[in-house]
């Protein structure tokens, strides 16, 4: 159920992300502008799973705008969720990020993955004032995905800015 009791600053101070693990190379330069535009600010805090793709990007963005970064790990058994990242580089950039986030927050264990990563993302939109959806506008692959999360938010009342570049598939 989404939040309806938090009040929202007029500027955004928690700044949360959702989007695609694969990022095709033709909108990686207005993905990055605009992460880089929206984190340039003061007292910032930057919300994010730390997956493959889009929140990868973000983390290290914010980081190298010295925006503290919250690690929200989805609830999967053990190290499963490092697992499931994908290659050993991005699972390297995942232990790597993770060890510059200023804090971690661990999700309960769901049954599914697609459970877990839901819930992540449910939680960040739960605790941000502005979500960052890099997003083609399509359907989410599968239950809890990009397009599920970005559909909450604005069902939250939670104002969602989408960095795509029209046209381009996400493959």
């Amino acid at each position: 159920m989404p939040r309806t009791d938090v009040p929202r600053p007029a500027e955004p101070t928690r700044i949360g992300v959702t989007g695609h693990r694969i990022l095709p190379a033709a909108v990686l330069p207005s993905v990055r502008e605009g992460i880089r535009k929206l984190l340039s600010g003061a007292d910032l805090e930057a919300l994010t799973s730390l997956a493959a793709g889009a929140d990868q990007l973000f983390a290290d963005i914010a980081l190298d705008e010295g925006v503290q970064v919250t690690a929200v790990i989805p609830g999967m058994n053990g190290t499963e969720y490092e697992s499931h990242l994908g290659d050993a580089e991005t699972r390297a950039g995942y232990r790597r990020l993770l060890g510059s986030c200023g804090t971690r927050v661990d999700m309960p264990l769901e049954p599914t993955h697609e459970q877990a990563y839901f819930a992540a993302g449910c939680w960040i939109v739960d605790h941000c004032d502005l979500l960052i959806a890099v997003w083609d506008g399509r359907p989410a692959l599968g239950p809890g995905g990009t397009g599920d999360v970005v559909e909450y938010a604005r069902h939250a009342g939670v104002a969602v800015v989408v960095l795509w570049v029209p046209g381009v598939s996400r493959g």
